[in-house]
């Protein structure tokens, strides 16, 4: 799901949940377990929006390291960090990342071709353009397992946390933040696995222990909206979710001159003009979103119904998936803005059958099909009525922008003819001696263009010349690029033609037809329906219960319509739970483009260029992106073939013997690591049997002595360290057919409540967004002249200016 669209929406309607957290207030959070979901942070160190990104891998990993310090002074944590970095995903995951990194390809590849042309333009029209130093372009897509960057990045993170246990070396305020009870998890890329699955399985293996303490409080890094719903999956009462406040529209420094005061393609190649004002960025803020109180909602909204509480939150949970997920695409008629949710919550409690104990949908992860049917059938009913206000929606918008553009063009043509006419208001007067008064310009674009052709040229010819051109004239076509279609009725334009036209008679055959290639939809969707019916069945048992299968993948890049979900009961939903993860090495073979094969070891690589190689279709060069009714590209559907698991197998086989050592260490898989301080004696002393000689092939953690972590530890010469000792650490192990229960422990002590009974009182849930209150904003210019009246407002708002 879009995750800012969820998070408005959940803010929203559940007002109470997020807390803004201020970092420079000294206030002592109680958190006794801080897990970071690292790809949330190595991100924006890497290649930051906000502002200049670093040169070098030294300086992204200090960036890193700042992060988490600044994430550890806001949060405090008491007995855990963990540290989880993304691993080997689940093929259901793997193909979203290769959408992700082929049009992060493709964008740097076209951001490239876009500078170099401005760059010629601006030298053509004489204007000095410094190339500076040429910097090694930093391929955001490294950030995947099983390149050189993340094994450099894990020793990093290695030495740095065994120096932050340093406690003689550190200030008094790192010594503080890294005590000597913290107990450090890191499970790098080589661990297979999403960052926070990684996580989630922690947490429920910890919490299936008998000795395990129910009041530990959570508190999970990260900026995607499934976090949420895994937090609720764990039924822990205490459990809070700390992310960087979302900012829309934030300003970024130009790509030709570092400024940020225009964008890349109104760059002049001026250098910075040192009498104005300097724009300083001001890194986003972070808020709490706290799902205990989450968790009061939703009990008023079960209580209300007669529901239980816990198995509601496990419904609602699974009633999320279908607006939009990480493995599965959203029903073509479940939009977020569009009040899906709200949608879905009110047909599922019109649906479901509060006369039987077994009446909800889902339990421990698993779905009960038939008590499913009902509400998909029930949304099937809708679905022509929710195209038909979509597309009546969508005109009325388009019809809105058009008499908008059409508005600003007949004010322009009257400001230019009162400017012809003379109308002394308009016309520019030229400042000269007292007492005279020159004659107004009677064409003062005209006159203007004169003077600047007399002056010689400038950045903005282009614009002026446009500004001439005879009414009637076409501005020609930019080369390459495709001209957009113009709707007739109601003059917008759009970057493709819609061929469905949900909404209009016929529009399911066109879906398939268009979509999927077939003009009979019956036979298709009934094989799509069922693929996605197991689709689902795999994304709630990968919340509650780990992966199901590692081989598992949705084949279609399209969801089909509720109204083909027919007798899903029947649908047998049988998954390999002996199914291994991918290595390294070869998932990069999988999602990498071959504009990114710098990271592939040079045997292998040849397979992603040779015209030659047996899955050289695995990588083409171009694509088409579906726009499936969005506006932006980055939210169509990339048209990326599948790859093959047993073609990329059978290629890959003779090519194994010639990776050298590093490059075998490179495709292997790697455990979690455990970080004991020196001065923890009691957990230092008690891994002593590992260390002395014994040969112990594992020794298992117990509780009391290692700070409430359960499972078991070994010792691996590879992890030396001065000032901690770091061992290997393995989850508590369940029997296979072990099931997780999905509850709220019985002597867990809930927190106190946070809604009022005013709170209460006045909560409204509303439908859809159409609640949202109007805000105004500032643009640049505003900021500027507030700067000037604002006492101290450089050092107040989000975005600020100051004098060099």
């Amino acid at each position: 799901m879009g995750v800012p669209a969820f998070f408005r929406w959940l803010s929203k309607k559940y007002p109470s949940i997020v807390v803004e957290v201020d970092p420079n207030v000294e206030v002592e959070y109680v958190f006794d377990n801080l897990y970071l979901d690292m790809n949330g942070i190595i991100h924006p160190c890497t290649h930051p929006e906000y502002k200049q990104a670093p040169e070098t891998e030294e300086e992204m990993f200090d960036a890193i390291f700042e992060y988490i310090d600044k994430l550890l002074k806001i949060m405090k944590p008491r007995k855990l960090l963990y540290m989880a970095v993304d691993g080997v995903a689940p093929r259901a995951k793997m193909n979203q990342q290769r959408s992700r990194r082929f049009r992060a390809a493709k964008e740097s590849v076209d951001k490239k071709l876009e500078i170099q042309k401005i760059k010629e333009d601006l030298r053509s029209k004489g204007m000095p353009v410094e190339e500076g130093e040429k910097k090694a372009h930093f391929d955001s897509n490294v950030i995947t397992p099983g390149t050189p960057f993340m094994i450099n990045l894990s020793k990093a993170l290695q030495a740095w946390i065994d120096k932050k246990f340093d406690h003689s070396q550190n200030d008094e305020e790192s010594n503080k933040l890294w005590h000597k009870d913290l107990i450090v998890i890191l499970s790098d890329a080589s661990s297979p696995g999403e960052g926070e699955h990684k996580i989630m399985e922690y947490i429920r293996r910890q919490k299936s222990q008998p000795d395990y303490d129910p009041n530990i409080s959570h508190c999970l890094c990260g900026a995607d909206a499934d976090l949420i719903m895994l937090g609720l999956a764990t039924h822990e009462l205490n459990f809070t979710i700390i992310r960087e406040e979302f900012i829309p529209n934030q300003p970024k420094p130009c790509e030709i001159c570092g400024q940020y005061n225009h964008e890349m393609k109104e760059c002049e190649g001026k250098p910075a003009d040192p009498t104005e004002e300097v724009f300083i960025p001001v890194e986003p803020g972070f808020i709490f979103i706290r799902l205990n109180v989450l968790r009061e909602y939703l009990e008023i909204e079960a209580k209300a119904d007669n529901l239980d509480l816990e198995r509601f939150i496990d419904d609602f949970v699974f009633l999320c998936f279908f607006v939009g997920n990480d493995f599965l695409p959203h029903l073509p008629s479940l939009e977020i803005r569009e009040g899906a949710i709200d949608r879905l919550v009110k047909l599922y409690k019109s649906v479901i059958k509060r006369d039987s104990s077994d009446c909800y949908m889902t339990k421990n992860g698993i779905v009960n099909l038939k008590r499913v049917q009902p509400l998909l059938h029930r949304l099937g009913e809708l679905e022509d009525d929710i195209f038909r206000r979509r597309s009546e929606n969508d005109k009325r918008f388009r019809k809105r922008i058009k008499n908008e553009r059409e508005n600003k063009a007949k004010q322009a043509e009257r400001i230019r003819q009162d400017a012809a006419s003379g109308s002394p208001w308009l016309a520019p007067q030229v400042v000269g001696p007292r007492g005279q008064k020159p004659d107004p310009m009677a064409e003062p674009r005209t006159e203007a263009y004169h003077v600047r052709m007399m002056h010689g040229a400038s950045s903005s010819d282009s614009g002026l010349k446009s500004m001439l051109r005879e009414e009637g004239s076409e501005e020609p076509e930019r080369k390459g690029t495709k001209r957009p279609h113009s709707d007739s009725e109601t003059g917008s334009e759009d970057s493709e033609i819609d061929e469905v036209m949900l909404g209009s008679a016929g529009w399911k055959e066109r879906y398939y037809y268009h979509k999927f290639d077939t003009p009979h939809p019956d036979g298709i969707s009934e094989i799509i329906a069922k693929e996605y019916v197991i689709g689902f069945c795999w994304v709630l048992l990968y919340y509650y219960q780990g992966c199901p299968d590692w081989q598992w993948f949705y084949p279609f890049h399209y969801a089909p319509f509720a109204s083909d979900f027919k007798d899903i009961a029947d649908v047998e939903v049988k998954f390999n739970r002996k199914s291994t993860p991918f290595q390294p090495l070869e998932q990069l073979m999988s999602v990498f483009p071959a504009a990114s094969s710098k990271s592939i070891p040079d045997p292998w690589k040849r397979l992603m260029m040779d015209p030659q190689s047996k899955i050289i279709d695995f990588y083409p060069e171009t694509f088409k992106i579906d726009l499936n009714g969005k506006m932006q590209e980055w939210q169509g559907v990339a048209l990326l073939p599948f790859i093959d698991e047993e073609r990329l197998h059978e290629a890959l086989k003779p090519l194994r013997s010639l990776l050298d050592d590093s490059e075998r260490e490179r495709n292997s898989l790697g455990p979690h690591l455990v970080f004991i301080s020196k001065k923890n004696s009691e957990a230092y002393h008690y891994l002593d049997p590992l260390f002395d000689g014994q040969n112990l092939e594992k020794l298992l953690c117990d509780p009391e002595k290692m700070g409430g972590l359960a499972g078991a530890v070994k010792h691996n010469k590879k992890y030396s360290h001065h000032n901690s000792r770091c061992v290997e650490f393995f989850d508590p192990v369940y029997e296979d057919d072990f099931i997780f229960p999905a509850k709220k422990l019985s002597n867990a002590d809930p927190p106190p409540k946070a809604l009022k009974g005013e709170e209460i009182a006045n909560w409204n849930p509303m439908i859809g967004m159409s609640h949202l209150k109007t805000r105004a904003t500032l643009g640049q210019p505003g900021h500027r002249f507030m700067s000037h009246h604002t006492q101290n407002y450089a050092q107040q708002p989000r975005f600020g200016y100051r004098r060099p």
